[in-house]
């Protein structure tokens, strides 16, 4: 059974961080891509950041506007995880942040996963 499952969620001040993992299990995704998505209250699921294979032991990352330059998305094939660390935190940055995985990043950059995961809570006070 593949589960992706997200943790490191919580709350903090404008300004801080918070890395978030994505631990998958009953499949192999180093030649996937994997990504975070976000929901706020209210709003629809948005794309914050992936990392896709590009062959030759290459990846390549991509990330929303909003997050460039604040938030860095890597990932540990030796231990099947994905990682979002996320610097200079801002309250409109608080959402439910999903990890997915797809073997077609064109499909991952957009929504359409193969695999999520349930979510964790980040919550930015101002």
């Amino acid at each position: 059974q593949v589960q992706l499952v997200e943790s490191g969620g919580g709350l903090v001040q404008a300004g801080g961080s918070l890395r978030l993992s994505c631990a998958a299990s009953g499949h192999t995704f180093s030649t996937y891509a994997m990504g975070w998505f976000r929901q706020a209250p209210g709003k629809d699921r948005e794309f914050v950041a992936a990392t896709s294979w590009s062959g030759s032991n290459i990846y390549y990352t991509d990330y929303a506007d909003s997050v460039k330059g604040r938030f860095t998305t890597f990932r540990d094939n030796a231990k099947n995880a994905v990682y979002l660390q996320m610097n200079s935190l801002k309250p409109e940055d608080t959402a439910v942040y999903y990890c997915a995985a797809d073997s077609k990043y064109t499909r991952l950059r957009v929504g359409v996963g193969d695999y999520w995961g349930q979510g964790t809570q980040v919550t930015v006070s101002s």
